[in-house]
């Protein structure tokens, strides 16, 4: 047990906690602006604060008066974060003077002299396995024994020079003239982190309700009272290792959009800032939940697509099939006001959920959403069919030279449903192709795809039979 008989305080600001500005990035770091009140005095001195984010990163922090740009001159700033801990206090008094209190049996027994070596732990690793040594506490008496391991307590005369209580930003300025000054300080700090998380509940009848929520993760090392919130979404371009924001153009949109949960949307140079109108208060080593969005009566359509190359597979010579293939389950959407929604949704997950005909509700599937605008179209895969089946081959293959071949495609869609399906086809294909016979019409939906819609009834069988001619 370490016994501190003295304490070199510094001077901490106190924050004005109705002017507190807290920008979290969906990439792991937030800017923190703070309006604090300052005394200063005439000349020379040092300021501190003590209140700081743990995980700051000190390059990124700036300080200035908001009454007088030339209120004061801004001659070093330092960061110190050689916090105090009993091994911190032990390792910085090697080679001074401590007392030692122990006890033996009923009496209690104290050495004075200089303290040699302070306890360390030391993990080492060596071919896959670890080991921990201990360096154990050595002194040296004033009578010259040395003494080995002691148990007991130790006392030390004073805080070793450099030691604080907890992270500290400390300036050495030069003012102009004294009086009370409001100052600005801003800095970037790791451990601040937000996503977004959609719930999306369908009546399967082709409707839905949407809801969007914002999770924020704070393990910054600091506390922010009834701070100012805001969400930028969007991929901000950083640079390693300090993180530093490097885009700093702004150009700000006047249209704003404002919801029933609180925030208000904003166009902010190429990305996106959700405001939280309220004051929130964002604790260290907390996870909070606020309402982003939300969407009634959002009309969705589900699809089911068979593809059964996918976007790079196609099978050689010698093959002839893919076999039996379960069509993906999509939901799409638009996201506009007219779909009761039209907010640029922030990335994130979005769970799809039914309630069966007992009224409990149950997960579907899930899927992943990249930033999207507003009026944009999104598809969500939920999983595959389970009643609707198709299966793939090929039955025919000629080479018509070096570089041209002929090939015929069978595609067996099934369903075994008690109700209509209709099932979108896509065939792929590269280079130079062309389908010169075909069972059916199709989509040309780009250079590499064709769709075929196929409307099956309930236990119907259908079959697409074309050729395809291919040159490269």
């Amino acid at each position: 047990m370490v016994i501190l008989t003295a304490f070199c305080a510094t001077v901490a600001l106190a924050s004005t906690t109705d002017q507190t500005e807290l920008t979290i990035y969906n990439q792991g770091f937030g800017l923190v602006k703070e309006v604090r009140q300052v005394r200063l005095r005439q000349g020379r001195q040092s300021i501190a604060i003590e209140d700081v984010a743990s995980r700051i990163d000190p390059t990124s922090v700036s300080f200035h008066s908001l009454g007088s740009k030339d209120a004061f001159s801004i001659l070093e700033q330092n960061y110190q974060y050689d916090l105090i801990s009993p091994q911190a206090i032990l390792n910085k008094s090697v080679g001074q003077r401590i007392r030692f209190i122990r006890t033996l049996g009923d009496r209690r027994d104290v050495l004075t002299g200089t303290l040699l070596s302070a306890p360390t732990a030391i993990v080492a690793t060596a071919e896959g396995s670890s080991q921990q040594t201990y360096n154990g506490m050595v002194i040296r008496t004033d009578d010259n024994r040395i003494v080995l391991d002691p148990t007991g307590e130790v006392e030390v005369s004073s805080v070793p020079a450099g030691l604080i209580s907890r992270p500290t930003l400390l300036w050495d300025l030069d003012a102009r003239q004294s009086g009370e000054d409001s100052v600005e300080l801003s800095y970037i700090s790791q451990g601040l982190n937000w996503s977004a998380d959609y719930v999306v509940t369908i009546d399967g009848k082709g409707k839905g309700d949407i809801q969007g929520w914002v999770t924020l993760n704070n393990s910054s090392g600091a506390t922010w009272e009834n701070a100012k919130l805001k969400l930028l979404a969007g991929d901000v371009h950083t640079m390693q290792p300090q993180n530093r924001v490097v885009t700093t153009a702004l150009a700000l949109d006047a249209s704003k959009t404002k919801n029933e949960s609180g925030f208000v949307e904003e166009t902010l140079f190429e990305y996106h800032l959700y405001t939280l109108e309220r004051p929130a208060t964002v604790r260290n080593n907390e996870a909070k939940q606020l309402s982003l969005l939300e969407g009634h009566d959002v009309p969705i359509t589900k699809k089911l697509v068979v593809d059964s190359i996918g976007s790079s597979y196609y099978p050689g010579e010698g093959e002839v099939g893919t076999g039996d293939v379960k069509p993906q389950v999509r939901l799409e959407f638009v996201n506009d006001k007219a779909s009761g929604l039209g907010m640029p949704l922030p990335k994130g997950k979005v769970r799809v959920y039914q309630k069966d005909q007992y009224g409990s509700v149950q997960l579907l599937g899930e899927d992943q959403i990249d930033h999207t605008p507003r009026n944009e179209h999104l598809s969500l895969v939920v999983g595959r069919s389970f009643d609707v089946v198709s299966s793939r081959k090929r039955t025919n293959f000629t080479r018509l030279s070096d570089r041209a071949v002929r090939e015929t495609f069978q595609i067996e869609v099934r369903n075994r449903k008690e109700v209509p399906e209709t099932v979108f086809v896509l065939e792929r294909h590269w280079e130079d192709w062309k389908i010169t016979k075909k069972s059916q019409d199709f989509t040309k939906l780009d250079s590499n795809t064709a769709q075929f819609t196929v409307s099956l009834k309930p236990n119907e069988v259908k079959k697409i039979v074309y050729t395809v001619e291919t040159k490269w």
